[in-house]
């Protein structure tokens, strides 16, 4: 009798162990594939029964929540919706997240294993966090500054420290309140239709992932590269061009709108913006020099990060005479973002040096302990400083004697280059008003800012809408909110 007792006790203590060994299986070593498993509701109601993490700009909060009386118990809201879409983008519980809300993801839900006062009980209990915040590089005064100038129109504005890379300001319009769609229910769904329905695309983040032909702007790194290879001796010396400019292998000619290109100095084409000289600079210079200039610049890098993905600006590689006389233009299949051309005006301002642009500052906890800052990093060194030296006062140039006087601001030193870009067959599309620019105070040793922005007008005339008119004001705004006034 005693010996049954004895295997019964074995074979239950078998069973007792092959059950921990399951539950070990189940509950540690399967554990990651049954919590993404989307069926599994679990970890999507445990993500919503506490409010989320806020993000800020400064001291200024971006984001709320609000309950929503059903199992998932909060949903996100944000203060200023349509001003900060394209900074903080959206938290749905039904679409997901973008921008710094995915991002910042794991630290504002509070599943980041950091956020835990006693991380390997955190681990056993699968205890939620307190969401933690992330802090944006956004200085709001600008960011209004910029969102107010577009006042509604088709366009984006980006802004950055040019010695740092911080993003100050980062706008697209027309714009979005991610709020609407936050929550689930027939509300949320409709408001999405809506809006990824909209011919206007609300939704789109023009200042990082829309790329343009940047027209004029480009000549600033046009006479980059002409003066780091030595094209170019003296800017103040004559450049044996022809007005008109007949491309390479073509019988097409070039022409300007400004006066005074033929043979114009490089200074003063810059000033007044004569493609006749651009053009055949961009060919002197030749196709390989002007590719690894526009790639010190930013062009053709497809792995840009904010840390949300940055659409590539592109310069040809493989070019005839003639598309490179009017790549070098801003023309032809040359394509920047705004983005792109704020760090061109940032690297004229810099001495060279290009920094990598970044939107989140830091991430800490609900108690304010920081888990992760953003170092500013050098991208690189985009043209001799020397010859930034020389590009600072053509653009100084054009504010104060040229295209772009509606950008001065009194007791400033501004620096800028208009644009106005053609596209479309035969030119036929509404062209694009461009301007970027720098600024630095008389008393300041480095520039605080350098800013680009675009304007898309489908209701002007062609003939109203130009760089210096449209978009040169915008960045004055923003320039001076950046200044302090």
């Amino acid at each position: 009798m005693i010996r049954h007792v004895r295997h019964a006790a074995a074979f239950l203590g078998l069973l007792l162990f092959a059950l921990l060994v399951n539950a070990t299986r189940v509950q540690v070593v399967n554990s990651s594939s049954y919590n993404g498993n989307p069926a599994n509701r679990r970890a999507v109601l445990t993500r919503y029964t506490q409010p989320r993490g806020e993000i800020y700009a400064g001291t200024t909060r971006l984001t709320g929540n609000r309950r929503t009386g059903g199992p998932l118990r909060w949903a996100r809201t944000y203060t200023s919706g349509p001003l900060y879409a394209p900074v903080t983008g959206y938290a749905s519980q039904t679409y997901g997240t973008t921008l710094l809300e995915n991002a910042g993801d794991a630290v504002l839900s509070g599943t980041d294993p950091r956020l835990a006062r006693v991380p390997l009980w955190n681990a056993i209990a699968r205890e939620q966090n307190p969401g933690g915040r992330v802090y944006s590089t956004i200085l709001p005064a600008a960011q209004k500054a910029a969102f107010d100038g577009l006042d509604g129109r088709k366009g984006a504005v980006a802004a950055l420290e040019p010695a740092t890379g911080k993003i100050l300001a980062l706008v697209s319009s027309p714009s979005y309140d991610p709020g609407g769609f936050a929550a689930t229910g027939t509300a949320a769904t409709a408001d999405w239709t809506r809006l990824t329905a909209d011919p206007a695309q609300p939704m789109l983040n023009r200042a990082i992932r829309q790329t343009y032909p940047p027209g004029s702007t480009f000549k600033v790194v046009t006479a980059a590269a002409a003066l780091d290879a030595d094209t170019v001796g003296d800017v103040d010396a004559p450049t044996r061009s022809p007005d008109p400019y007949t491309l390479p292998g073509t019988s097409t000619r070039l022409g300007n709108e400004a006066s005074g290109c033929a043979n114009a100095t490089l200074a003063y084409a810059f000033q007044v913006s004569c493609n006749t000289v651009f053009a055949k600079l961009g060919v002197d210079v030749g196709l390989n020099a002007m590719v690894r200039t526009a790639r010190a610049f930013g062009f053709d890098d497809p792995g840009l990060h904010i840390p949300s993905g940055v659409s590539e600006s592109v310069f040809d590689t493989s070019m005839n005479g003639a598309q490179l006389a009017l790549s070098s233009i801003g023309q032809y299949d040359t394509r920047a973002t705004p983005l792109q051309m704020a760090m061109v005006a940032a690297a004229v301002a810099d001495d060279g040096e290009l920094m990598t642009p970044y939107v989140l500052a830091r991430q800490t906890d609900s108690r304010g302990r920081t888990l992760t800052a953003t170092s500013p990093r050098a991208l690189g060194q985009a043209m001799d400083p020397s010859t930034a030296v020389q590009l600072q006062r053509m653009m100084s140039d054009v504010v104060t004697k040229g295209t772009g006087s509606n950008a001065a601001i009194p007791g400033v030193d501004v620096g800028g280059k208009t644009g106005t870009a053609q596209h479309g067959v035969g030119n036929s599309g509404t062209p694009y008003a461009w301007f970027i620019a720098w600024a630095r105070p008389n008393d300041a040793p480095v520039a605080p800012v350098a800013v680009a922005v675009v304007v898309e007008d489908a209701a002007a005339d062609r003939s109203d809408i130009s760089g210096g008119g449209d978009a040169a004001p915008i960045a004055q705004a923003v320039m001076r909110a950046v200044l302090g006034g």
